[in-house]
């Protein structure tokens, strides 16, 4: 299945022009104690199942609205899709467990929400990445 993921994101990348050798990076508050963190670490954040960053808390991820990103960081990291995920959230939302991670439209909007606010982690293309925010992981 993750096999079959990574060439629809191929085959979408190819066909749309987009450039998908850019990478994401997961970043952090600056103020988070944390230097890095494991796919894991960053997995359980993502789907609630962590509820800090760094020693602070409450955790708020930050999901990128656009459907390639999220599905690049989703397959890489959490290793689902985004149809595995929406399911999730559903599931999280309609048993009162969980609700989904706030989604902004771009990389620059989720740099500065994560610089703003402490426990908050993201993705975001790795050239949006500054001194503003820390970066924890490298997707690849």
């Amino acid at each position: 299945m993750m096999r079959i993921a990574k060439l629809q994101l191929i085959a979408t990348c190819l066909i749309s022009g987009v450039v998908c050798a850019e990478s994401l990076v997961v970043i952090v508050n600056p103020k988070a104690a944390v230097t890095s963190m494991t796919q894991e670490q960053v997995a359980n954040v993502f789907m609630g199942k962590a509820n800090d960053v760094g020693g602070i808390s409450p955790v708020s991820p930050t999901d990128l609205k656009s459907e390639d990103s999220k599905n690049e960081f989703y397959t890489k990291v959490l290793k689902r899709d985004n149809a595995q995920m929406k399911a999730y959230w559903a599931k999280m939302s309609f048993t009162g467990k969980g609700l989904p991670p706030k989604e902004l439209a771009t990389s620059d909007e989720v740099r500065r929400f994560v610089a703003a606010t402490p426990g908050a982690i993201g993705y975001i293309d790795k050239s949006a990445a500054d001194s503003s925010v820390k970066v924890v992981l490298s997707v690849n």
